[in-house]
């Protein structure tokens, strides 16, 4: 099959128009979005079926409508690409030389050309016409710094197991909307930006705080990013501990011995009233393992920890040895349940401080975090559920698959294993009915997306939920892919680094793999990817990384919303132990990817 759309008739295009306006389309378990990106809703009846088995109605088809004075969706390109407000004009770089360094204004970083799959062709430039263009977000890692079940006091044996910028999460992360909503159009082709696709790990922990912080960043409304006592931080922070950057204190930490400043008054800002305008985009989301996992690692269904949760104590330090065992049990999934971990905490209960206890900080279950899609409050621009629908609430699943553009659909994957660990890996129902949905829509081009990468899909233990089925590891999920023409890209997170993989088989067939980088860590990026048509039996994935919108520069002295967001990008760029490859190589970052048709 050839990865040139075959055409529909125009009959066929308006009876599609017309179910799609009538909201006549009918959704499966695993089954998403009815209507397109920009449309703003999701309607449809669910048909109750069985996890990757055929949809009664295809929603992917009847979502096939043209956009209102378009007459397809593969518009011409702008005759003016331009690089203001992405990494192609600039990026945050150090302007001091060592201890703590300030952040500034740095040079961009230029595109690179990738022909690993395709050579690319002289004059492409003035044929291309687009096919899509998007945002992806992934790794946001909104974090309840003041939650009980946490792991912070594993910097006694790993630098950072904590990070200073902790606390700062909310505000990065609006400052990252503000960025996509000042954007104006793609920047290689001036396409409209069609919706931004969260990738995973959007919580931190698991936690109902984290989720609802998420949700009200991602639709908009003002918020308060605390939990527990609503008149002061509780937390490592103000703790006294050295072991911790004290911020509001002259207390000589280990932090302030290696630069970080004393800036009185920051915890109060940090748990101040904050206000996300919300995207002007659509949205939708793909599940992480720290989504679906307490700590992204731990399976559901112990009641001590779920009550530690909410309680009313906190383990803030713990010896090296203890701490190193500790986390050799979680990198080698040796304790998936969190067995041991519960006794460890059950053995330090005396060395536990005290913390105000707070229902809100309750894990939520994976019901729970559907319905916080479909929550009428979050809908913002749309689409309603956010790609989930109540067929994925009714079976269980938190896949689906959505149209794009009249030649482009999206398909999010649910990597996690509900049996615990941070790796992931999918089941055969999963596994069948994205091989059925791809066969399905063979003449529209695809664009898959998950939260792990294909090497970190190597989790393989059963989902207690279904203890029958097996697991599926990334080099399936590759093999599967590439038997399919019509796949372009497969865009992830997960490792918090921007890596670019080529993908082929034996008969030419192939796709890219995008990996990008967290928004948690240096150097916090996000991905806008435009795909277009070279018309010259090419194709071209173009990615452009972008920053959130707060200055590069930081002062000490501004506490206000935007200015904690410059802050979190420079205390992430100097947090101890921090890994400074995980901007990528130039191959990784701003590129045209080239690919063949068929």
């Amino acid at each position: 099959m050839s990865r040139i759309r075959s055409v529909a008739t125009a009959a066929a295009l308006h009876r599609r128009t017309l179910l799609a306006a009538a909201g006549a389309a009918s959704l499966t378990a695993g089954f998403g979005l009815a209507l397109r990106p920009g449309e703003g809703h999701a309607a449809g009846a669910s048909a109750r079926t069985g996890a990757g088995q055929a949809p009664v109605a295809d929603p992917l088809a009847q979502s096939r409508t043209l956009s209102t004075g378009e007459t397809s969706m593969a518009r011409a390109v702008s005759s003016a690409p331009y690089t203001t407000g992405t990494t192609l004009a600039g990026v945050a770089a150090p302007r001091t030389a060592s201890g703590y360094r300030r952040l500034g204004d740095g040079p961009g970083w230029k595109r690179v050309v990738r022909s690993e799959l395709a050579a690319p062709k002289a004059g492409r430039d003035g044929r291309r016409t687009t096919l899509a263009a998007f945002v992806q977000f992934t790794d946001l890692h909104l974090i309840d710094s003041q939650h009980p079940l946490r792991l912070e006091y594993l910097r006694s044996t790993d630098q950072h197991a904590w990070r200073p910028h902790e606390a700062l999460t909310v505000q990065g992360a609006i400052s990252l909307v503000e960025r996509v909503n000042s954007l104006h159009g793609a920047p290689v082709t001036g396409a409209p930006l069609r919706f931004v696709m969260t990738t995973g790990d959007n919580t931190d922990n698991n936690a109902k705080s984290e989720v609802e912080w998420f949700m009200k960043i991602m639709s908009g409304g003002r918020f308060t990013p605390d939990s527990g006592d609503p008149r002061h931080y509780e937390g490592v922070q103000n703790s006294g501990l050295k072991l911790y950057w004290q911020p509001d204190t002259t207390v000589r930490d280990g932090d302030k011995h290696l630069g970080f400043p004393h800036i009185q008054g920051f915890l109060a800002a940090a748990i101040r009233e904050v206000r996300s305008p919300g995207l002007k985009l659509p949205w939708y989301s793909t599940v992480g393992n720290h989504d679906a996992l307490p700590l992204g690692c731990y399976a559901h269904g112990d009641p001590y920890l779920a009550e530690y949760a909410i309680g009313g104590k906190k383990l803030m330090s713990l010896s090296a040895a203890e701490s190193t065992k500790l986390q050799d049990a979680i990198k080698n999934a040796k304790d998936p349940r969190g067995v041991q971990f519960r006794d460890l905490l059950k053995a330090h209960t005396r060395d536990m401080r005290s913390v105000t206890p707070d229902e809100r900080r309750a894990p939520y279950t994976p019901a729970e975090y559907l319905k916080a899609h479909l929550d009428p409050a979050y809908t913002g621009l749309g689409p309603v559920g956010h790609g989930y629908s109540t067929a994925n609430v009714d079976a269980g699943t938190q896949y689906y698959s959505f149209r794009i553009s009249d030649d482009v659909i999206g398909i999010s994957l649910d990597t996690t294993d509900a049996g615990g660990h941070y790796e992931g890996s999918i089941g055969t129902a999963q596994l069948k009915w994205l091989d059925k949905t791809l066969r399905d829509h063979e003449d529209s081009y695809a664009v898959v997306f998950s939260h792990h990468t294909s090497k970190t899909m190597d989790n393989t233990r059963p989902d207690p939920s279904h203890p029958s089925e097996r697991r599926h590891s990334g080099s399936e999920v590759i093999a599967l892919l590439v038997s399919h023409p019509n796949v372009l890209a497969w865009v992830n997170g997960h490792i918090h680094k921007n890596v670019i993989t080529p993908h082929s088989a034996p008969d030419g067939r192939s796709f890219w793999e995008i990996s990008t980088a967290s928004h948690v860590d240096h150097p916090q990026l996000a991905r806008v990817i435009e795909l277009v048509d070279n018309k010259d039996g090419t194709l071209s994935v173009f990615t452009t990384l972008i920053e959130s919108s707060a200055p590069h520069r930081t002062d000490f002295g501004d506490l206000t919303q935007t200015g904690l967001a410059a802050l979190y990008r420079e205390l992430a760029f100097n947090a101890p132990g921090a890994n400074m490859t995980l901007a990528g190589g130039a191959v990784d970052r701003n590129t045209e990817l080239v690919l063949k048709k068929g």
